[in-house]
């Protein structure tokens, strides 16, 4: 302990390398690591290493490591010009607009700062936290809908976050993969693929059963089915089956989920085998950016459905596909950048992880929270959403069941999110006769 006290005291000092490898020995680091880090790139402290050591050495230092520090920093100023839109009512759909661009990099900067954490706390709690904080945007915008009775927006977004990771991220990402080397044949360990599979399984079961009960209601005597009491009960469930999904990830097969490092990275992996921050200050910034996404993430609520009017775009097309594309458009360009140099391992930790997490916790915890706010949410997505989801879930877990891949399959995964997201560009229902 005193150790890492010393530790964190010299990185708020500025000096960026007091962490040796030693204290990364058997530190492994997860797919959504391995794919945010392929965006992040080294920030030229030379002038910053001029100043003397102190307070404002340490804020100059931190902040340029934290917002120079990923090649998607361009993306920043659309957060203050989004606050300006919003303050000066420069129009909705600008704000809306302005806004999606902003939550862009704090994503990813999100994932940068639980990973500077996880130096200082160990790879068991920075794999919760990453466990919580790695799909915050999509909760953080699900949790204001919901304040805002918004019920269908936070299906649509939530069931478009599954969507976008099962058949576009990985879809693409095995389509560049397999042209890219289409001479050697892609193979990855499919024992991941199978756990993650079968939790999405269970999480389709759960949205399937009230659904069926609806249409079993319409054709009997009965005059109302507790779909509502079913679907808190199913949340529960898939509750308990996502915190052994994270034993399982953390304790008891955790060599399954680690991405392996090898020496042709070279630069990338040695800019990350020192922390660039302290404890305490990556804390800090963790809080700031999410109260930021938390911001932003409540002008986007507040402003769809203008911009809908605006755009002429229905609702369910904004909130199924341009919001989980945007949302997480960092995770995703590192998922395809890992299958270009065929390790498919952490494309699909990547993908994969992201569309379990999203099913198994922040649909059931949306759920679980909606009870608690009063709010009447239950896990029937509608027959069309359902429908969408369960080609999705079946097509990837048939793709992936034999440890190969090729472009074919990505092509195809592909062309059925073209499908579904044709259908919902042609779905334009108002978001308050979608309950």
């Amino acid at each position: 302990m005193a150790s890492q006290d010393h530790q964190a005291w010299l990185l708020e000092q500025g000096n960026i390398k007091a962490l040796s490898r030693e204290h990364r020995h058997g530190h492994g680091r997860t797919a959504h690591n391995m794919s945010s880090s392929s965006l992040r790139k080294k920030s030229d402290l030379r002038i910053v290493s001029k100043i003397q050591p102190g307070v404002v050495k340490s804020v100059l230092t931190n902040f340029q490591e934290v917002f120079l520090g990923t090649k998607l920093s361009v993306l920043f100023p659309a957060v203050i010009l989004a606050i300006i839109a919003q303050v000066y009512n420069f129009g909705r759909p600008w704000v809306f607009a302005l806004s999606l661009l902003g939550l862009t990099p704090l994503a990813e900067r999100v994932s940068f700062l639980t990973e500077q954490i996880a130096y200082f706390t160990g790879p068991t709690v920075g794999g919760l936290l990453n466990a919580t904080c790695g799909n915050a945007t999509e909760l953080i915008i699900a949790i204001f809908a919901l304040n805002q009775n918004k019920v269908a927006l936070v299906k649509y977004s939530l069931l478009g976050s599954i969507l976008s990771n099962l058949l576009l991220v990985l879809g693409s990402s095995l389509f560049c993969g397999g042209i890219a080397n289409i001479r050697q044949e892609q193979k990855y360990d499919r024992r991941q693929a199978d756990v993650n599979s079968m939790l999405l399984l269970l999480g389709l079961l759960c949205h399937m059963l009230p659904l069926m009960f609806r249409y079993a209601a319409a054709s009997t005597a009965l005059s109302a089915v507790p779909t509502l009491n079913l679907s808190r009960a199913s949340s529960f469930v898939m509750l308990i089956a996502y915190t052994g999904y994270i034993v399982f990830q953390l304790f008891t097969h955790r060599q399954l989920f680690e991405a392996e490092e090898d020496s042709e990275d070279g630069d990338d992996v040695s800019s990350e085998e020192t922390a660039a921050i302290g404890l305490w200050s990556g804390i800090a910034w963790l809080v700031g950016m999410t109260a930021v996404i938390a911001l932003l993430s409540e002008y986007v609520v507040g402003t769809i459905e203008a911009a809908s009017e605006s755009w002429g775009i229905s609702v369910s097309f904004i909130s199924i596909i341009l919001l989980p594309i945007v949302g997480n458009a960092a995770e995703h360009a590192g998922a395809i950048i890992f299958a270009f140099k065929n390790k498919l391992d952490i494309t699909l930790g990547v993908a994969l992880g992201s569309a379990t997490q999203i099913s198994m916790f922040a649909v059931p915890f949306c759920v679980i929270m909606a009870w608690i706010m009063g709010i009447e949410m239950d896990l029937n997505f509608n027959l069309l959403e359902t429908g969408s989801l369960a080609v999705a879930i079946i097509v990837t877990a048939f793709s992936l069941q034999d440890g190969t891949s090729h472009y074919m399959k990505g092509l195809v995964m592909l062309l059925c999110y073209i499908v579904i997201g044709a259908c919902f560009w042609v779905t334009n229902i108002p978001l308050r006769e979608c309950r």
